[in-house]
């Protein structure tokens, strides 16, 4: 399905961002480091104007996944193992950024015991003692809904954890094979009881073929498990070979579901097509006085 004129200009706009030289600094600084981010692996529409803001969501546990979810530009495979230094690196990277905000997020690893939970706990830490002031937002898989993983991430206390649901419940077989609807829904209400303090987070890929009421259930449900902020975003199919687009979302669909959103009470909804769950920190929302 060809893109509409609007998406093309917008997409045609990143790209030219991309090349800009604070987006070239940017990724041979992470590959002197030996630093995945997600950005590159998941073919982000938003990479060039994150990079040339200085701005990277950072991919731990390698890069292969032991899920393969029909959406996602990630490879399905047999991962390596975990590399000890790697918070380190990403100190080290934060520094030498000067960034306030960072966003990690992983592959899913299941094949892990506490499935890669100790291997955020480590990065929070890290970072917590070696840069300040920061705001640490996390955006993690299920962990297979395992309790004490949950527990491992909470008691580092991350700024803002994010998990995303993706879509609604009746795609998941089909779009997120190894996954569950109510397991996710269930870890974003757990990171509540567990750290009260903890910001949550979510997001939604629309144009799957979803439909509004189907949409709006979501919505509910998120609010239910006590969800701060929502991210509702176009998905575009990172190759043919992934789950084709059924349809694409005008912009004023977009702004639709927005006041939608905000009239449950999420405390802050972004929503456009080419918003991603991992927004830039120039967006001028704050968390506990940080900007993100």
């Amino acid at each position: 399905m060809a893109y509409p004129p609007w998406l093309q200009e917008q997409l045609a706009q990143d790209e030219s961002l991309r090349r800009s030289a604070a987006a070239r600094r940017l990724t041979r600084r992470l590959a002197s480091l030996h630093l995945q981010t997600v950005c590159q692996s998941s073919r982000c529409p938003n990479r060039g104007q994150c990079w040339s803001q200085g701005t990277a969501t950072f991919l731990i546990l390698g890069t292969i996944c032991t899920r393969g979810c029909r959406f996602c530009n990630l490879s399905p495979g047999r991962p390596g193992p975990v590399d000890e230094d790697e918070p380190w690196r990403l100190l080290q990277a934060v520094r030498e950024l000067g960034l306030r905000h960072v966003v990690i997020t992983s592959v899913t690893r299941d094949d892990l015991p506490d499935r890669g939970a100790a291997a955020f706990a480590a990065a929070i830490q890290v970072l917590r003692r070696g840069a300040s002031p920061l705001l640490i937002e996390i955006l993690t898989p299920d962990f297979q809904g395992q309790r004490s993983a949950l527990e491992t991430v909470a008691a580092a206390q991350p700024d803002l954890w994010g998990h995303n649901l993706e879509t609604v419940p009746r795609l998941y077989p089909g779009i997120r094979p190894g996954a569950g609807y109510e397991r996710s829904l269930d870890l974003l209400a757990a990171s509540k009881d567990l750290e009260p303090t903890i910001v949550t987070k979510s997001g939604l890929m629309l144009g799957l073929g979803e439909t509004p009421t189907e949409v709006m259930a979501v919505l509910a449900d998120l609010r239910q498990a006590g969800v701060d902020h929502l991210t509702l975003g176009q998905y575009l199919a990172p190759s043919r070979r992934h789950v084709p687009v059924s349809r694409y979302l005008s912009p004023a669909e977009f702004a639709a579901w927005g006041r939608y959103a905000r009239k449950l009470g999420f405390a802050s909804v972004h929503s456009a097509p080419l918003v991603r769950s991992s927004l830039p920190p120039s967006l001028e929302n704050t968390v506990s006085g940080f900007e993100f």
